[in-house]
């Protein structure tokens, strides 16, 4: 299960009610930072969730709107806040940017406080623990070395009570063994085999990032295929598609049906201009994928296989499905 906060859902400039991109994925005691516009420390104060363990950011491509809040966030840990180390994950360009901007303006000479670490993305798996991975494939915008990240819930096979209770397998430790994938020996001298008793696969929840977009290829196509939760840009209306090609985005109609296409769950748009009423953009989008929502500063959501991704308060108390 995957928890995502979106911190700043505004396109290029901050606004009176959205700030630019951040967002925060937990995923149970870890947690990682995607893109950290500028203001995002504010935010994450807002938020509630504070700055413990925050020591993973992911930057989906090197533009300002999307790093300028590093210098701010790297501030802050200097005086304030104690964390074991950071990492910074970025596209070879962003790196850059990203260094030029903590070791030129913020740090000028004085060694980090912490250990910090900036870690060149290629595409493929970035880390894996024994639920779930976190991947990287390359994504078309302006510029170079622009990534979209995948979290993937490991697949999962249920145990079957009723397969271990006719196969007389009592309750407690041994049960724990066959789930660990570990064949025992019963008392009376028969052995069981996980197969046994454990059902086929079941796919883990999978939720899907593609920052800024300029067209759709080959490799976010298979990354989005079949995602639990799809978090894409919608900067522009169908109206100005031109608008959005000679910049390198995407319309709300575009990412709707892409994602009706590739067979997605839900679709959370964000990375709104301000041009567009927040109802407009809805409108257009759900012409295409109904089950599509424009995100706003603040509102959290939970990725879960087998249930619809659901809005929660702070508390992690279910607000209800994303399309009301």
């Amino acid at each position: 299960m995957f928890e995502v906060i979106f911190l700043g859902t505004s396109a290029s400039a901050p606004s009176i009610h959205r700030g630019l991109s951040a967002q925060v994925v937990l995923v149970k005691d870890q947690r990682f930072l995607i893109d950290v516009g500028e203001g995002t420390q504010r935010q994450i104060l807002k938020s509630g969730i504070g700055f413990k363990r925050l020591n993973r950011v992911l930057i989906t491509h090197g533009h300002l709107d999307h790093i300028l809040g590093l210098g701010g966030l790297m501030s802050t840990f200097l005086r304030w806040e104690n964390i074991e180390f950071l990492e910074i994950w970025a596209g070879r360009w962003a790196l850059d940017r990203i260094q030029d901007l903590l070791y030129g303006v913020v740090l000028r000479g004085v060694k980090p406080p912490i250990p910090l670490h900036l870690i060149d993305v290629h595409p493929g798996v970035l880390m894996e623990s024994a639920d779930f991975t976190v991947s990287a494939f390359p994504v078309s915008h302006r510029g170079r070395d622009c990534y979209g990240y995948i979290f993937q819930e490991k697949p999962r096979r249920p145990f079957l009570v009723e397969k271990a209770e006719a196969l007389g397998v009592p309750p407690g430790p041994e049960r724990a063994r066959l789930v660990r994938g570990e064949t025992i020996t019963l008392a009376d001298g028969r052995k069981v085999h996980p197969d046994d008793v454990l059902g086929e696969d079941i796919p883990g929840a999978r939720l899907v990032f593609t920052g800024d977009v300029a067209e759709i290829t080959a490799p976010l196509r298979k990354a989005a295929e079949g995602a639990h939760a799809l978090v894409m840009e919608a900067t522009y209306l169908d109206e100005d598609a031109e608008l959005a090609r000679a910049f390198g985005h995407m319309t709300a109609g575009q990412s709707a049906r892409f994602a009706a296409e590739v067979g997605v769950q839900t679709l959370l748009l964000t990375h709104v201009s301000r041009r567009y009423r927040e109802r407009d953009v809805i409108e257009e989008a759900r012409l295409h994928f109904p089950n599509s929502y424009v995100v706003r500063d603040f509102d959290r959501f939970v990725v879960a296989k087998g249930r619809p991704v659901h809005k929660v308060d702070e508390a992690g108390q279910h607000l209800g499905g994303v399309r009301g």
